[in-house]
């Protein structure tokens, strides 16, 4: 029965040699050598910039984004789990430091046969610290570094996010005010048309039932009023929302119309503009941008916190050695302390882990399995980084071609909208041709300006995809080699601030980059593209 258990027991014992390293290196991933929608760009293109809102020449803009990224929750969020992951990595630093203790005591005791009592009093200093041996403090420190490196991308991503979802808003409001402002012009024009039409009528020129459909058309108009009124009030409360305000804080701000649009078409009354995208957008190659994006950052330093946890757990199956040590002076008086007995002494401890009932290994396979599980998360980060740039080239490029066609379908509506009108006033055609025109011509306006909007939140949509909007520290060796104990140990050296550097674009100095000419107004047929861009 003892020879079982002793033999149970060595079977479950952690002793072992050590274990290789553990590779924190992401798996292979297939990347594409191009997009699919991209050409080479001009000498001196900029890249993705840092902060891409301020290419679109909205200073309101720029204050909304500003402002929500101090006061959002989630970003709120992310800086005090930042701040957490410091003070964790705080602890795993402290705990492979020598510690020393300052400590009194005084004892008093009374023997029950002879009455006699006697005081004792001690005061000393005691220090302990434990070598590590085998590197489990170092791989905790190492881990408790990569969080913090984590958490620093995941700040940067919050704060990216909020920025995209602040001017995705921004550009639903200005739609909604643009097409309140078409609503507008179209029903002074069907008033107008009312009036005429009632003139006619008294003159014996139209009959009732041309009165009956000019009324019918202006009222379907107003009833199309309070949707877009409110539809405009629901992105005014929601910006607000996202900068900190109470819901009504922003109106006055927001309301006002802004400047007129480039593209309004001469002879309409001006229209709320639309924030501009920049003309021409550089593109990295697919590995330079999963490097310059943010949760990418935090997958790989989540890949290098998994593996040094498993280096730490391996180094725990190993001996350790702790060292201790006292200095005291000890009286029994307390004023007798100045001149006490000198107390010192000195210890070591060594400690070697035998039967732990697989305790041990099983810690190991379980930080073996989350490091697996950070490899399936930066893959499924990865793919999907590359799924949202390519959508968002797509979904730009497509739209541009919407905007052409919207574009002479407006200008075409206009015109038969006005030639309808010209040729009842001389009675040639009916009043029904009129109005059909006319309703032709408020949606051929509407779909216009959607179209637009899309562009521009498709501008948006491609600079988060590409990893714009904060700048990284130095390029992640994830991508490019396996971060063995070398790079994990230059990983953990770096330095850990709250705000990534933001500065000026970044266009990759090892790849060329590509550029994507993205205007907001498409190009006129007879215009030729500038050498080495797309036009979209």
């Amino acid at each position: 029965m003892l020879a079982a258990l002793l033999l149970s027991g060595c079977a479950a014992s952690p002793l072992g040699p050590p274990a290789a390293r553990a590779d924190a290196s992401a798996p292979a991933l297939d990347l594409p050598a191009r997009w699919s929608l991209e050409a080479t760009a001009p000498s001196g293109a900029p890249g993705t910039p840092a902060t891409w809102w301020a290419a679109f020449d909205d200073p309101l803009l720029l204050r909304l984004i500003d402002e929500a990224t101090q006061a959002a929750a989630s970003v709120d969020s992310a800086r005090a789990t930042l701040q957490a992951a410091r003070a964790a990595l705080a602890l795993a630093e402290a705990d492979g430091r020598p510690t020393l203790s300052l400590g009194g005591s005084a004892q008093r005791a009374r023997s029950g046969t002879s009455g006699v009592t006697g005081n004792s009093f001690h005061v000393g200093v005691d220090a302990a610290w434990e070598p590590d041996l085998f590197g489990a403090t170092a791989s905790t420190v190492q881990a408790a570094q990569a969080d913090v490196h984590t958490r620093i991308a995941e700040l940067a991503d919050a704060r990216v996010s909020v920025a995209a979802e602040v001017a995705l808003d921004y550009v639903a409001l200005r739609l909604a005010q643009q097409r309140l402002e078409i609503a507008e012009a179209n029903l002074a024009s069907q008033r107008e048309t009312l009036q005429l039409t009632d003139w006619r009528v008294r003159a014996g020129l139209a009959s009732a039932v041309d009165l009956a459909q000019a009324r019918t058309s202006v009222a379907q108009l107003e009833a199309q009023r309070p949707a877009l009124a409110l539809s405009a009030a629901s992105y005014r409360h929601a910006l607000a929302l996202l900068t900190g305000r109470a819901p009504a804080a922003l109106d006055a701000l927001l309301a006002a119309p802004g400047t007129p649009a480039a593209a309004t078409t001469p002879g309409t009354a001006p229209r709320t503009r639309l924030p501009q995208p920049p003309a021409t957008l550089a593109l990295a190659f697919p590995a330079d941008t999963l490097r310059q994006r943010a949760d990418l950052r935090a997958a790989e330093s989540a890949l290098r916190a998994a593996a040094a946890r498993i280096d730490a757990a391996d180094a725990a199956r190993l001996p350790s050695l702790s060292l201790s040590g006292a200095l005291g002076l000890t009286a029994l008086s307390l004023g007798g302390l100045d001149g006490g007995a000198l107390a010192a002494s000195l210890g070591a401890a060594l400690s070697l882990p035998l039967i732990d009932g697989g305790a041990a290994r099983a810690r190991i396979a379980q930080q073996q399995a989350v490091l697996e599980q950070a490899r399936a998360a930066w893959r499924s980060t990865a793919l999907t980084a590359l799924k949202d740039v390519e959508d968002a080239l797509q979904a730009l490029a497509r739209d541009r071609e919407r905007v052409t066609a919207l574009a002479e379908a407006e200008r075409a509506a206009r015109d038969a909208a006005q030639l309808a009108r010209w040729r009842h006033e001389g009675g040639l055609i009916d009043f029904q041709t009129v109005l059909d025109t006319q309703r032709t011509r408020l949606s051929a306006e509407d779909s216009l300006a959607s179209a637009r909007a899309d562009v521009v939140s498709d501008h948006i949509r491609l600079f988060k995809a590409l990893g714009g909007g904060w700048q990284p520290e130095a390029p992640t060796a994830a991508l490019a080699t396996p971060a063995g104990p070398t790079a994990q140990a230059a990983a953990a050296a770096r330095a850990t601030t709250d705000t990534p550097t933001v500065s000026a674009s970044r266009t990759p100095s090892a790849l060329p980059a590509t550029a994507l000419t993205a205007g907001a107004t498409p190009l006129p047929a007879a215009a030729a593209p500038a050498a080495g861009t797309v036009t979209r």
